[in-house]
């Protein structure tokens, strides 16, 4: 005696026990509508949080009161050191006045080094030397700065051995290079390079 078994066959997954799951997918979602919205609060929270942090306040900190004193620090000694000068010290002047440029700023400084500081150095025996009466920032980012700096220049020479006393206004534009500022452009307010 053969026993026939029914076999029970699943129905094909045919497209309207598709839409079946579908439509007990989407009663579930919506009988926990609540939590999911309340779910996507939160990410959107999170990720508006994060994103507050790396544009805004991470530019804060990236501009606090000790980085504005460090870029007033930077523009004062550059520009000091780029605008005093004395024929005994030259080549050691030139040095440290270029070590606080950036690269795109440096062949400009050299040509004027070369050309107008250098000549007037050595054949008048020329003598500058600068110092910064006031600075304060005009423009602060992360990675670049614009102080307006007040400088006071006493020059003397072989011809005029009193010193000459003469006040400048500048402009000096900083940017960050590998974690030190340096200066990208000097020139004086109301226009030209100093």
């Amino acid at each position: 005696v053969i026993v026939e078994e029914e076999v029970a066959r699943e129905p094909a997954a045919g497209p309207s026990n598709r839409l079946r799951g579908v439509g007990r997918w989407l009663r579930r979602c919506l009988a926990r509508w609540r939590a999911i919205l309340l779910a996507l609060a939160l990410v959107a929270a999170t990720g508006f949080a994060a994103g507050y942090f790396y544009s805004v306040y991470r530019s804060d900190l990236q501009t606090d009161d000790a980085a504005v004193h460090q870029v007033i620090k930077a523009a004062s000694d550059g520009a000091v050191a780029l605008l005093s000068y004395s024929p005994d010290t030259l080549t050691r002047d030139f040095d440290n006045a270029k070590s606080r440029v950036t690269d795109s700023y440096l062949p400009y400084y050299q040509r004027f080094a070369e050309k107008i500081v250098g000549i007037s150095a050595q054949r008048g025996l020329v003598t500058t030397t600068a110092t910064v009466i006031k600075a304060a920032v005009a423009e602060m980012h992360p990675n670049s700065a614009v102080v307006l700096a007040f400088l006071k220049l006493k020059t003397m020479s072989k011809d005029k051995p009193d010193p000459v006393v003469t006040t400048s206004s500048l402009r000096v534009a900083l940017t960050r290079v590998n974690g030190a500022w340096l200066i990208d452009n000097l020139e004086a307010v109301g226009g030209g390079k100093p």
